[in-house]
């Protein structure tokens, strides 16, 4: 992906900065872990270099911040990869799994939201798995509106899955990346 390079983002929270060789011992026990991996389009990682083999993969088109706390205990990564069509972007995002059901992700995604639309970008896209119910909720409460639903869409280590496809423009209520 071309353009700037990840800047450092704050929340109420936390802070979101680019991506280090240690966050791959942080992120390991949930990217390892086949229940948090349920959903990703590969399976559970088997050990931490393999992990920072994917995470660092020079030839990976995206950008990656890394959620930490005050503390400095990483809470999620969060990921944004260019579309084939200019000025659009999808969005995407894990948080760690002690991390989870604590408002990570709705926090995150909505700074990493709010400071792409100001960038520039007139789209971004969501693409999730439509048993990831969780994912299904955060992202319809940003604002994310559901533009189609692919059944029996993806091979994945899980199986045949739909994939669900949700968008937000730049130009809707600002008070859907502000709650």
């Amino acid at each position: 992906m071309t353009g700037p390079l990840v800047q450092t983002l704050t929340t109420d929270r936390f802070t979101m900065r680019p991506l280090r060789r240690e966050d791959a011992a942080a992120l390991f026990p949930t990217l390892s872990d086949p229940a948090q991996c349920l959903y990703l389009t590969r399976p559970a990682f088997e050990s931490e270099e393999e992990l920072w083999g994917w995470l660092a993969d020079p030839d990976w088109p995206g950008l990656t911040w890394i959620a930490e706390d005050a503390r400095g205990t990483v809470a999620g990564r969060f990921i944004i990869v260019a579309a084939p069509h200019e000025g659009v972007e999808e969005i995407g995002y894990i948080v760690c799994g002690e991390a989870q059901g604590q408002g990570v992700a709705r926090e995150c995604a909505s700074a990493l939201i709010a400071h792409r639309f100001a960038s520039g970008v007139r789209k971004i896209t969501a693409e999730v798995d439509a048993r990831n119910t969780p994912s299904v909720r955060l992202l319809e409460s940003l604002g994310f509106t559901k533009e189609a639903h692919f059944r029996e869409h993806e091979v994945t280590h899980a199986g045949m899955c739909d994939v669900l496809w949700y968008g937000m423009l730049r130009g809707e209520p600002a008070t859907r990346t502000a709650q």
